[in-house]
């Protein structure tokens, strides 16, 4: 399971760094898009850009550290990574659905690969969010 909780977090956090990295670094097709997102918001893009990359980066950095903890961890019984991990885990699913909401609320045509990269994303931290659960559950 540690195997599984490592490839699953690293491959979402590599997943997820290329977007938090063309959000900060302000790449074209990034400004855009958030161009015609915000307009319906009314709010300014390059703050919804920039707060919406620091908060993906904080879930690559939360993915990440869950990927090291469980490789460090012969089982995971231990009590901070379970916690870490499922917190990462769960705000990446969070920030998902509400990628998924954006996307289908503020663009005017989904853009489905993203669709795509959200929804397997969410799967895959509900499985992780699954699995962390279930070992809590048959350690006690």
């Amino acid at each position: 399971m540690n195997k599984l909780l490592f490839i699953t977090n690293v491959l979402m956090g590599a997943v997820l760094s290329r977007f938090a990295i063309s959000k900060l670094a302000g790449w074209e097709i990034s400004v855009n898009s958030f161009i015609e997102m915000a307009e319906p918001l009314g709010i300014d893009p390059t703050l919804f850009r920039i707060s919406t990359g620091i908060l993906i980066s904080f879930v690559v950095i939360g993915y990440l550290v869950a990927a090291i903890l469980s490789l460090l961890n012969k089982n995971l019984t231990n009590t901070s990574f379970t916690k870490w991990a499922t917190y990462a885990n769960l705000l990446g699913l969070l920030t998902m659905v509400g990628a998924l909401a954006s996307e289908f609320a503020l663009r005017v045509q989904p853009k489905w690969l993203l669709v795509y990269i959200a929804i397997g994303i969410i799967a895959l931290s509900a499985f992780n969010l699954f699995l962390l659960k279930n070992n809590k559950t048959n350690n006690n």
